[in-house]
């Protein structure tokens, strides 16, 4: 992701300045993460477990349903600096495209055993990791059905709060959805995610770094 980062401020920088003299001589300009719709969906209720492993529900016996996946990443800010001790909440629908949520009129089934809500902290060097379940796609209107995403919501005292959404790269809805499709490049692709397994694991991982903007 930081290279991502770092193409996308030369992108900038030969779009705004017409002469090789001007680049040399001008700032770096930094790229922040966009920011996207929080959604109608957001958690309304506190719930006992918000821990990083929303597969499993302290309690209960059996696993959320979907394949599991894992995210990491780190939230930095504009020099591509560690934030340290940023609150970052993560939500999303299950895996057949429902919230648990009272006002998601979506009649796919619920899943009792998703916990949909994690609250983490990053650590030193900004650092999260949660474990989910990739996310189904839900209709919105006619024409418009939503591709899988992630909602993110990032907190921290000297930095703007930032909510944006993580989407899966080569999900072939992604071409039109309407939310994604109106961020403007180079911002799209930073919302972008790859997963693949390591050969040792049997788990997809995906990085999503989060660049905050200073207040």
């Amino acid at each position: 992701m930081s290279d991502l980062i770092d193409n996308a401020r030369r992108r900038l920088l030969r779009g705004s300045i017409g002469t090789a003299a001007m680049v040399a001589s001008a700032p770096v300009l930094a790229v922040t993460t966009p920011r996207q719709t929080e959604g109608p969906f957001y958690p309304a209720h506190e719930q006992p477990d918000t821990d990083a492993d929303m597969t499993r529900i302290q309690g209960h016996s059996e696993p959320a349903l979907g394949e599991v996946i894992e995210v990491t990443g780190r939230v930095l800010d504009e020099d591509g600096k560690p934030v340290a001790d940023a609150l970052v909440d993560v939500w999303q629908a299950n895996t057949h495209g429902r919230y648990a949520h009272e006002r998601d009129s979506n009649p796919a089934p619920l899943d009792e055993n998703f916990q949909g809500w994690a609250r983490l902290m990053t650590d030193a060097e900004g650092r999260y990791r949660v474990r989910t379940i990739r996310p189904g796609a839900y209709p919105v209107t006619a024409g418009w059905t939503r591709p899988p995403h992630i909602h993110f919501k990032i907190a921290r005292r000297g930095f703007h709060e930032l909510t944006t959404q993580m989407y899966f790269a080569g999900d072939p809805l992604n071409e039109t959805d309407r939310l994604l499709q109106s961020v403007p490049e180079p911002g799209r692709s930073m919302l972008l995610v790859e997963f693949s397994a390591a050969a040792e694991e049997s788990v997809k991982q995906g990085s999503f770094d989060i660049v905050l903007r200073r207040v």
